[in-house]
């Protein structure tokens, strides 16, 4: 087993298991004859991994065209229950491959992500625990450029679009009411940026409810550091911010979530810059496109190759894929294979330490004390 927090590597281990919780873990302890055992052999055991930025009632197709253009057919032609029911086969190809708990960041119509989430608690369907965020608060236009006045009206869908302080904290207060987990907001979107005013009402009402607010920024420093100095949890993608706000952000205890795409110099060198200020990183997937050929869990696990890539050790992607997002989400149950939390073990062939794309390759995974595959 890898103990994430130490980075240890701990032969013949035991993992004791009541109900829903660890009640022991060692190596070699002693097995009574009257607990139910399941014996994996030479295998690696890890936590459950942990996708810090998801979007599993949303996928888009390349033969349709830009983001755009996926974006207005989806709002067209998916309500929230036809979104709910693609999320229903989403959530279980993450949780297939090892995926046990996800933090699900908007794109998810009308409270859809709360349907899903809701249903997998109760055990209706298969799928990671989902922390939601429902819909996004973004600023006047959502992430669209340009559309008729008619088209407009469709963008409710997707975002609660606000103009001013006031419309700001109603938003926050419609989420909470809604049962959001988690507020998610869009810093900016082209030349549209929301205020600093509008940002600390935002964090103001979210802590309010003990919820932590995510924050789409990009485009440089601007956005990014108006969603630090207002004091918000994480930063999503930050493509490009420089050393300034990363200090900034490793002051205020603020997680980046990056979000790459593989081999892109600036988003390397990015990391370099995130590890190098002390920035604590949760990895997030940012997948919604179709991949014919696989899943989107087994998408979303090719991601931790590309942070070795950017200079992060094999431990800190571990690190960044269980312990680190645990505690962005607010949740001491789940990122570890520790005594009193939940019983969310996952096992691979190889040692990702040596090798992170083993990920790819989950041969065993348990959620909540139960084995689903």
């Amino acid at each position: 087993m890898i103990d994430v927090r130490s980075g240890q590597e701990i032969p013949d281990v035991v993992v004791f298991i009541e109900k829903n919780k660890i009640t022991g873990v060692g190596s070699r302890l002693k097995i009574s004859d009257t607990v139910q055992v399941i014996a994996l052999g030479d295998v690696t055991l890890l936590p459950g991994l942990i996708d810090a930025h998801t979007h599993l009632l949303h996928q888009y197709y390349t033969r349709y065209g830009d983001d755009n253009s996926n974006r207005l057919l989806e709002m067209i032609q998916l309500g929230p229950a036809k979104r709910a029911l693609l999320g229903v086969r989403l959530a279980r190809e993450m949780l297939e491959a090892g995926f046990t708990t996800v933090r699900d960041l908007g794109n998810s119509s009308i409270n859809a992500d709360i349907a899903l989430r809701d249903a997998i608690n109760n055990g209706d369907v298969p799928g990671p625990r989902m922390f939601v965020s429902t819909r996004a608060i973004s600023p006047v236009g959502g992430q669209f450029q340009a559309v008729t006045p008619e088209a407009q009206q469709l963008l409710n869908q997707e975002y609660v679009q606000i103009s001013g302080v006031e419309e700001a904290r109603k938003a926050v207060r419609q989420a909470i009411y809604d049962g959001a987990d988690c507020i998610k907001v869009i810093a900016n979107s082209g030349s549209r940026r929301l205020s600093l005013e509008e940002m600390k009402v935002i964090v103001e009402e979210a802590k309010r409810a003990n919820l932590p607010v995510a924050v789409h920024a990009t485009d440089g420093d601007g956005p990014a550091m108006t969603a630090v100095e207002a004091g918000v949890s994480s930063i999503e993608h930050a493509y490009t911010v420089s050393e300034t706000v990363l200090n900034l952000m490793a002051k205020k205890n603020i997680f980046l979530v990056p979000t790459d795409a593989a081999g892109v110099p600036k988003y390397q060198e990015r990391i370099k810059r995130a590890l190098k200020a002390g920035v604590r990183i949760a990895i997030g997937s940012d997948l919604y496109y179709e991949y014919p050929s696989k899943t989107r869990g087994q998408m979303s696990a090719g991601m931790y190759k590309t942070y070795v890539a950017s200079g992060m050790s094999a431990i800190e992607v571990l690190r960044a894929a269980t312990l680190n997002p645990a505690e962005l989400i607010g949740n001491s149950f789940i990122g570890a294979i520790e005594v009193g939390r939940f019983a969310d073990i996952i096992a691979v062939k190889g040692n990702p330490i040596t090798d992170i794309s083993e990920l790819e390759e989950v041969v065993f995974v348990m959620k909540d004390g139960k084995v689903y595959k």
